[in-house]
């Protein structure tokens, strides 16, 4: 009913489990944990644990008639009291600590679609029930709108399983992403910024970049990181950064290196490129999740790329009148009316062929990248969730642009040019 993640294999708990259990059968610094497996996955169409419908070869049972109504009868069905003792047991052989409770999905972490940030992440749990709580959870968002259409757009015929991560939660002082090159010689790049993991995956805070060349010389740029996340007790705050840290680089060269050359490491254990988060709790680097790179990244721009906080004033000789210009994030040119989302509440008026501009985008306006010709940000680096899902849709985004949705109007015709990092107002 668990397994240790050291034991964790794709075939029975998914990619992003199986990837670390095969990174720490390597040796590899991955934090401890245990897997809930797909053996205990509700049934999806009647909300019923312990399904005796065996997957087939890729971890999938048949699409439930109705995935609403099967989220809604897992999301409210308790977890079998014996999977709760369970989880007692192994959650008192980690120590009782605070845990992180993450998705590990059939159809999760491979090489033809990532499902970036599509599925519910909890951290900070404590205790037996707040776990088993938080796994039911992920469970049950296996089947949310957002998830249910991600997988529609990539095509899937059948819905997917799910296993559950349990792992120590980790007290990151810096936390980031890292891309491994795509062959030899090549580049790695990194992003970077303070506290945990999810403001720079999620795209809420605009973070260092960092590359370090196949000869090991190290660039960067350091951008104005205003905000970072910490966890406090059982909960996660979010908190200014000290003015003398905002624009003080989160990792130094030597520490970028040490990231570069232990994604080469991973790189080689899992076969190929990949797509990293990393922290640093206590002086120590840490490896959170790894996954094949499913869209390459956009070249970078040849003059380099103007600061992350730059805006382009109206007759730059280098830009068009009219134009910004921000961190390129996913390569190609689009051109459409500019769409103000600042929320939720604005999801209703984004039309196709819409530009979406946006503070940043949380993994739940996903939906909203499969109607949008081309996303900008406000914040958020280029290994961003919504960078990345931007890349699989091959749709442009330039991401980074501070007051973007202030400096643009809704309506007015902008062409965003994803390969330059430019936003050009083209008329009303």
């Amino acid at each position: 009913m668990i397994i240790p993640l050291t034991e964790a294999v794709a075939q029975t708990c998914g990619g992003k489990a199986g990837a670390l259990g095969t990174l720490l059968r390597a040796g590899l610094p991955v934090p401890d944990g245990f897997v809930v497996p797909f053996a205990a996955f509700p049934d999806p169409g009647l909300g019923r644990p312990g399904s005796r419908r065996a997957p087939d070869g890729r971890g999938a049972r048949p699409r439930p008639g109705d995935p609403a109504a099967a989220r809604q009868a897992i999301a409210a069905r308790p977890l079998d009291a014996a999977l709760i003792d369970a989880l007692g047991r192994a959650l008192r052989g980690l120590g009782d600590p605070p845990v992180a409770v993450r998705s590990s999905a059939a159809g999760e972490d491979t090489g033809q679609a990532s499902a970036a940030g599509q599925h519910e992440s909890f951290l900070a749990v404590r205790g037996a029930g707040e776990v088993a709580g938080a796994v039911r959870d992920c469970w049950a968002s296996l089947l949310s709108p957002r998830a249910v259409a991600y997988r529609d757009g990539e095509g899937a015929s059948a819905e997917p399983v799910m296993a559950v991560i349990v792992q120590r939660q980790l007290d990151a002082e810096v936390s980031g992403v890292m891309f491994t090159p795509a062959g030899p010689g090549g580049a790695t790049e990194i992003e970077a910024s303070w506290g945990l993991g999810p403001s720079v995956v999620g795209g809420t805070v605009t973070p260092d970049s960092f590359r370090v060349a196949g000869d090991g010389t190290v660039t960067r740029t350091i951008a104005d990181k205003r905000t970072r996340l910490d966890r406090h007790g059982t909960r996660l705050a979010v908190r200014d950064v000290p003015a003398g840290d905002r624009k003080r680089a989160a990792i130094d060269d030597a520490t970028a290196a040490r990231l570069a050359a232990l994604g080469a490491e991973i790189a080689g254990v899992l076969g190929g490129p990949q797509d990293i988060e990393w922290s640093i709790a206590d002086g120590r680097l840490w490896i959170l999740q790894a996954r094949p790179i499913t869209a390459a990244l956009p070249p970078r721009p040849s003059p380099p790329d103007p600061p992350a906080t730059a805006v382009v004033p109206a007759g730059a000789a280098e830009l068009p009148a009219g134009s910004l210009t921000g961190t390129p994030g996913s390569r190609g040119t689009a051109t459409g009316p500019a769409r103000i989302v600042r929320g939720p509440g604005d999801f209703t008026r984004v039309r196709q062929g819409d530009i979406l501009v946006c503070p940043f985008t949380d993994p739940a306006w996903t939906p909203l990248l499969r109607i949008a010709a081309g996303v900008v940000t406000e914040t958020g680096g280029v290994l961003s969730h919504a960078a990345i899902v931007a890349r699989e849709q091959a749709i442009p985004a330039v991401l980074g642009i501070p007051d973007a949705t202030r400096t643009l109007h809704d309506g007015t015709l902008i062409t965003v040019d994803g390969a330059t990092g430019t936003v050009t107002t083209t008329g009303e």
